[in-house]
């Protein structure tokens, strides 16, 4: 499973926490390491694509390959477009067909391989590269998670990929990916300390794309005497930028991607974090996993009907945004603020908890010019989000969303996940002093550190609109995001696609690109909808063979607590094209995707 997660908080607890399960904490270790014209007022400057001049690598081999043939290759600086210093394979290893149906494979030669950097302080980029015995001519490159630093699991499957279906290298792929240029393993308490050294932080940006893909090419042609006829890209959260940063800057170099829950807008999602972080700092902002819990049961009381059916899932969200306010909601019948505002029970939510949570729920507005263009960063679906609740298998949830910790100076390990990256980003990304005070830093109004940030998110904020190289060239595009997403706002994901439409026109997009909003589902993984659908499948149809997805449903696939692996699937719901979602048809069985229609009410 190719599920992508970020990196795991920094080790720096200074008192007691609650202990999470030895075995879920291997799982999460396990999950971990695998892993921008517009009508909505943004102000929006495009950013031009970056062709690749078509490199001249050294001649392909007269036959191919063998693997321990491989294990001898170096790869040319020339054949890479962008500044390295050359790559070489480090080992090379022949895998014997195995895995059991449906998820086996062939036989393979398992490549390693790193990227020589031009600054002989910067770190390599490692790569690894699986090469099927029988290929199917294609080639399949992985994005990375939150800040990188390890090599994602390319044996494994595309993000919310299908359970019950072969994954990549079991369909013959060529699959490849990188660490983005640095080791998250170097420095465990610091994973964003890398973005000391310039170099390494464009790397992680996006230059490590090309310089691995083009590397990965390379090795490609040498094994099999030719190039791969088709290749494609998948990648959620940090890779789900990754996905669009390829798309944006080197259309000619994927015919197609499968973009989950992007984190595209980077740096910006960044200062939006500092926002929340600051608000859940404040005297008696932060909320327990029970009042989270109850702020979650009254939201579902309040919501899971508005779409026809009372299903646990809540489907139309724009209804529930518009409607739940935490300050006036039920929860059993009896207000879900405390009494007098007070924080008196673990039922209830105080005036301050409440004004956190409509922290999140709300915009960042930046006061000043970005190097991107935006001027804002949405909120989240703050009502349905799962930020963690009291239960079974609620460990890797409440990591993702709020923590078990508030967040503090220095930043505790379990403060919440987007706590620990907003520390880490102003730490050694915006200042680039690791004693600093990331709770001083007003992300709207930074003060003397507003240049640095401009050029950083000039950087990362990958936000260009205007697709039409890629449309252009053949490409096909396959986005989706849940609705309960704690960790990248479903908001700036409409957002960008509204930007897309807007700037290209609502037909022409439809001819290349579809999105998908997938009601519960949440960062990653989480317990109210797991998606699984077989974006793959749909993508080759589409490049391959000019047809387009119509009709397709998507399975909630539940994660085993303990081991964190999908389990068997149980019900289904029609992916719908933005902006629609699945309402109930009033009959049928609430289980099937059938009995639901896609509405735009």
């Amino acid at each position: 499973m190719n599920r992508s997660i970020p990196f795991p908080p920094p080790r720096r607890a200074t008192r007691a926490v609650p202990r999470i399960p030895v075995a879920a904490t291997l799982a999460i270790a396990a999950l971990l390491g695998a892993c921008g014209g517009s009508g909505n007022g943004v102000a929006f400057v495009p950013q031009p694509s970056v062709p690749a001049p078509a490199p001249a690598p050294a001649p392909a081999a007269a036959t191919p390959l063998n693997c321990e043939q491989m294990a001898k290759l170096t790869v040319p600086a020339s054949a890479i477009a962008l500044a390295t210093g050359g790559a070489k394979v480090t080992a090379a290893t022949l895998v014997p067909a195995g895995g059991k149906a449906p998820k086996n494979y062939g036989e393979h030669c398992k490549l390693s391989a790193e990227i020589a950097p031009v600054d002989p302080a910067a770190p390599p980029i490692k790569l690894t590269l699986l090469l099927p015995t029988e290929w199917n001519r294609k080639a399949m490159m992985y994005g990375g998670g939150g800040y990188d630093g390890s090599i994602p699991a390319v044996a494994g499957n595309v993000s919310a990929g299908p359970v019950d279906a072969p994954d990549p290298i079991g369909r013959g792929y060529a699959v490849f990916a990188s660490d983005s240029g640095h080791d998250a393993n170097t420095d465990k308490n610091n994973p964003g300390a890398f973005a000391l050294n310039t170099e390494a932080l464009r790397n992680f940006s996006f230059e490590a794309l090309k310089k691995t893909r083009d590397a990965a090419v390379f090795l490609i042609e040498q094994r099999y005497a030719q190039r791969p006829q088709r290749s494609y890209f998948a990648g959620g959260s940090s890779g789900g930028r990754e996905a669009l940063a390829v798309v944006q800057k080197w259309p000619a170099d994927f015919n197609g991607a499968i973009v989950l829950y992007p984190a595209f807008n980077a740096a910006s999602l960044d200062l939006q974090f500092g926002r929340i972080t600051r608000a859940l700092a404040q005297p008696g902002a932060y909320p327990s996993l029970a009042k989270r819990g109850a702020l979650f049961d009254a939201v579902m009381q309040a919501c899971d009907a508005i779409d026809g059916v009372k299903d646990g899932v809540i489907s139309n969200q724009n209804a529930c945004n518009q409607r739940f306010d935490p300050a006036t909601a039920l929860l059993d019948g009896k207000p879900l603020r405390c009494p007098g505002g007070a924080d008196t029970a673990d039922d209830c939510l105080s005036d301050a908890q409440i004004a956190a949570f409509k922290v999140i729920d709300t915009p960042a507005v930046f006061n000043y010019p970005l190097g991107s263009g935006e001027n804002q960063y949405p909120g989240f679906n703050a009502w349905g989000a799962e930020f963690g609740r009291s239960g079974i298998g609620q460990t890797t949830v409440a990591y993702l969303g709020l923590g078990a910790q508030p967040p503090a100076s220095p930043m505790p390990a379990f403060a919440p996940f987007h706590s620990n990256f907003w520390d880490q980003w102003v730490r050694f990304f915006v200042t680039k002093n690791p004693a600093f005070d990331s709770l001083t830093l007003d992300p709207e109004n930074p003060g003397p550190w507003q240049a640095r940030i401009a050029e950083l998110t000039g950087l990362q904020d990958i936000n260009q609109a205007d697709l039409s190289a890629f449309a252009a060239n053949g490409g096909k595009l396959l986005m989706a995001h849940g609705t309960a997403d704690q960790l990248v706002s479903t908001r700036a994901t409409d957002q960008y696609f509204n930007r897309v439409r807007a700037t290209m026109g609502a037909e022409r997009v439809k001819g290349f690109m579809r999105y998908y909003q997938i009601p519960g589902y949440a960062h990653a993984v989480g317990t109210v909808f797991n998606a699984s659908w077989d974006s793959l499948s749909a993508l080759e149809n589409w490049v391959e063979k000019g047809t387009a997805p119509t009709a397709m449903t998507v399975t909630d696939a539940p994660i085993d607590p303990v081991t964190m692996t999908a389990s068997v699937p149980r019900r289904t719901r029609p992916l719908c094209d933005y902006p629609a979602w699945p309402k109930y048809k009033g009959s049928g069985d609430v289980d099937v995707a059938a009995s639901f229609s896609c509405v735009n009410e």
